[in-house]
């Protein structure tokens, strides 16, 4: 066998044994992440690529989840930025301690690494969160980063990214409150994957994974049919005429949640028609963003929702009548 046989056979049993090992990868975030295959697959294989990425969807559909998780399972760092109006360029790449400096001077043990400077000389993940709230002037420095894979810092020098830096982002539809357009300079130095909500399986699987040690199989048909309903009406939020923004799967974890206390405060079961309801109210009225020009209020739409969904006459031993037992606390009239 020549050299160039041997060379070949080399390099297709690397390309074997890195493919069984990005399918080992697959399997163990598909454990952890419920649904999302497909976008597993597109994370794996653009930071496998050494691309930067951009998610982009809805809040509450596992963006961080799903980021946080493949740099647990390839055992890369992780620098987490959160981005807002008050991510200045120096909280990004880091400063020069001002006491040490009127001490030694701009030496370089002075300067304190920003997220920015420690994910490049680690070769880490640089995740931002809401990367559309992000100032204009920040983000100008993370192209150049993207561009160039090095940060020169005055009175520093230059920082060259260490192999494996990658930047990962998250953000959120534009049209969300306190978001800005995306420059086409940064979308074109990342690849962008697009998520939507989760499928009504996986929501209903993730409420119960979140809310309850119990297999969907394990849980009496009351608890089962109610966490359904619970679902259901976190997801008819989204198609209200009067809403445009509705809630995430987060508002049907905290409707249970929140249901499961006021149910043992108040003696009864969660979904009790009064338990149910205000707990519907506490967890998603907050959470969803009204139309403009409409004069409803979020508690309306509300209660209307989840009249659509468990039933204006669905009562059980609790309301005598069968009505659905009025709000309490804050929504209850004097």
């Amino acid at each position: 066998m020549g050299d160039a046989d041997t060379a070949t056979d080399g390099a297709v049993a690397g390309a074997t044994a890195q493919a069984s090992d990005l399918r080992d990868l697959l399997d163990r975030l598909r454990a952890g992440v419920v649904g999302r295959v497909r976008e597993i697959e597109l994370v794996i294989a653009a930071i496998h690529a050494d691309r930067h990425i951009l998610i982009e969807g809805p809040p509450g559909t596992g963006k961080s989840t799903l980021l946080r998780g493949v740099a647990r399972e390839m055992n890369i760092g992780f620098e987490f930025v959160e981005g807002n109006a008050e991510l200045t360029p120096a909280r990004l790449v880091g400063h020069f301690d001002p006491a040490r400096v009127l001490s030694d001077g701009y030496d370089p043990d002075v300067f304190v690494d920003g997220p920015l400077a420690a994910a490049l000389r680690d070769g880490s993940l640089l995740y931002i969160e809401e990367l559309n709230r992000v100032p204009e002037e920040t983000l100008n420095v993370l192209i150049t980063v993207m561009s160039e894979r090095e940060l020169n810092v005055p009175r520093l020098g230059r920082i060259e990214a260490a192999p494996g830096f990658r930047m990962v982002s998250a953000m959120n539809p534009f049209d969300a409150v306190g978001t800005a357009r995306i420059s086409s300079a940064v979308y074109d130095r990342v690849c962008r994957i697009a998520v939507d909500y989760q499928s009504v399986q996986d929501e209903a699987m993730i409420v119960r994974k979140e809310t309850t040690n119990a297999s969907p199989g394990q849980l009496n048909d009351a608890d089962a049919a109610w966490h359904d309903g619970v679902v259901a009406l976190v997801r008819a939020t989204r198609e209200h005429p009067d809403l445009r923004i509705g809630s995430s799967v987060r508002g049907a974890i905290d409707m249970v949640m929140v249901a499961s206390s006021l149910a043992a405060l108040r003696e009864t079961t969660p979904h009790a028609p009064s338990v149910s309801l205000d707990a519907a109210l506490v967890a998603l009225s907050g959470r969803v963003r009204l139309r403009e020009g409409t004069t409803r209020t979020s508690e309306d739409v509300i209660r209307e929702l989840w009249e659509s969904v468990f039933g204006r006459n669905h009562g059980n031993g609790e309301d005598a009548e069968g009505k659905v037992g009025a709000p309490t606390g804050a929504t209850t009239s004097n």
